[in-house]
């Protein structure tokens, strides 16, 4: 599979944009991340199809159901044994193919069969009835909503916004060839895997992963190029980095500052079922001297779970580092996922390095952040992981208590800074305009 920066459409909207209902599900982050940057498109709030006000109970117990489970898998997998055996049964109803030797895989799998079965039995009519009497576009971070829309006849145009770098067969939908849904695909991956899942060229856009447009800036990216010329003063300290390709950085980006707007600063980004925490401790306590100096900044990303923030906080205390908080740790924690969006954006400007599972936030190495790859959880995250490092914008973690040793020689050597530039340069920013554009284009103003 060939990587393109290539994008579908290739221009910018002008004036007036399109108006769709954006539809997210609450399930872990990053279906809502994928959401939240296409905000001003939103003819009114951006709806989570399992929690919006007025679901009928009967569907709100299936969405849960699926949540809670999503959740106890993620969580269990760190059991010794017993959490790899149960995750690994689970992992096999989602597991995404070789793509190699290319061939149709357009049959479905059985938990594909599993979603339409029960929507047809009325699982979701009630979300697209509604939406009907304002028949909008409907852009959808997730399949499901997807599917629902067509098999209730939703008198309008139907997207779905793939969030990984290679997708699941249940992506598609029981009968492809046929699906009139069409398809926002990140790379092209993605849009290759769709068309051996039966789904017509012509309903596949390869626009890019929809990033948020305060980490962009407006169609001249002012915004992430001066965010990653302070980042690259932090990431090649001895400027090994630059003395080799100062001209294609500024090329880029334009000349570098002479001191960096901040210090060197890792955000540990820890995902929806919190099933990372303990890492992020042992993160701090390696780095603790450079921290207590003032040498390094470490964010955490708690998201909307105060059981990760209270847990953070505690063994913060116990290994020494409460003085530190607010200093030179900070804690992301909101109680609403669109806050916490709206802080985690802002503090990702100012952060050099991004430490998470390969998930949805694969995609933000476009904005010139290197990534630090911790253990994926599911065939998706395999698939993101190796994406990352076919880029050349990720790599993957050594061990945690060794951070300080090891991050030391990554930073000499510049080599996160090479990963910078290799995110910015080959992995597309600019999804969200795209989208608009796409929406534009086919929906009469």
């Amino acid at each position: 599979m060939n990587q393109t920066n290539k994008v579908y459409p290739p221009k910018f909207s002008e004036g007036k944009i399109g108006r769709a209902w954006i539809i997210s599900v609450n399930m872990g982050y990053g279906h809502q991340r994928t959401a939240y940057p296409l905000k001003d498109l939103s003819a009114n709030s951006i709806i989570n199809a399992n929690t919006y006000d007025g679901i009928p109970e009967k569907d709100k117990k299936i969405w849960e159901y699926s949540r809670g489970f999503y959740e106890f898998i993620s969580n269990i997998k760190r059991i010794p044994i017993i959490g790899n055996w149960a995750f690994a049964i689970f992992n096999k109803f989602q597991k995404i193919f070789n793509y190699y030797p290319k061939r149709d895989l357009s049959r479905p799998n059985a938990s594909l069969k599993v979603v339409f079965s029960l929507i047809r039995k009325g699982w979701g009519e009630n979300l697209i009835k509604t939406l009907a009497g304002n028949p909008l576009p409907i852009i959808s971070t997730f399949f499901a909503p997807a599917f629902m829309a067509e098999e209730f006849k939703y008198p309008n145009d139907i997207y779905c916004v793939i969030c990984d770098a290679d997708i699941a067969r249940p992506w598609a939908s029981l009968k492809p060839f046929e699906s009139r849904i069409k398809y926002f695909t990140p790379n092209s991956w993605t849009f290759e895997r769709l068309k051996l899942y039966g789904i017509r060229k012509e309903n596949i856009f390869l626009t890019g992963y929809p990033m948020p447009k305060e980490n962009i800036g407006t169609e001249e990216m002012e915004i992430v190029k001066e965010d990653l010329a302070h980042r690259l003063l932090n990431l090649d300290p001895k400027g090994e980095y630059y003395k080799m390709y100062h001209p294609v950085i500024e090329d880029y980006i334009g000349k570098l500052p002479e001191k960096s707007n901040h210090p060197l600063t890792i955000m540990f980004s820890i995902g929806g079922a919190g099933a990372q925490k303990e890492m992020g401790v042992k993160i701090a306590k390696s780095l603790k001297q450079k921290i207590q100096t003032g040498k390094i900044k470490l964010i955490f990303s708690a998201g909307i779970k105060e059981n990760v923030k209270n847990y953070l906080l505690e063994n913060l205390e116990t290994i020494g580092l409460k003085e530190e908080i607010n200093r030179n740790i900070e804690i992301i924690f909101k109680d609403n996922i669109n806050n916490y969006f709206t802080e985690f954006n802002q503090k990702l400007r100012k952060t050099d390095i991004l430490w998470t599972k390969p998930s949805e936030l694969s995609f933000y190495a476009g904005l010139g952040i290197p990534i630090i790859i911790a253990p994926s959880i599911g065939s998706q995250e395999d698939f993101n992981k190796k994406w990352l490092l076919h880029v050349g914008a990720g790599f993957i973690q050594e061990n945690p208590n060794h951070t300080d040793e090891w991050l030391t020689d990554l930073l000499e050597g510049g080599t996160l800074a090479e990963m910078a530039m290799q995110g910015f340069v080959e992995i597309e920013k600019m999804g969200t305009y795209n989208i608009e554009r796409a929406i534009a284009i086919e929906t009469p103003h």
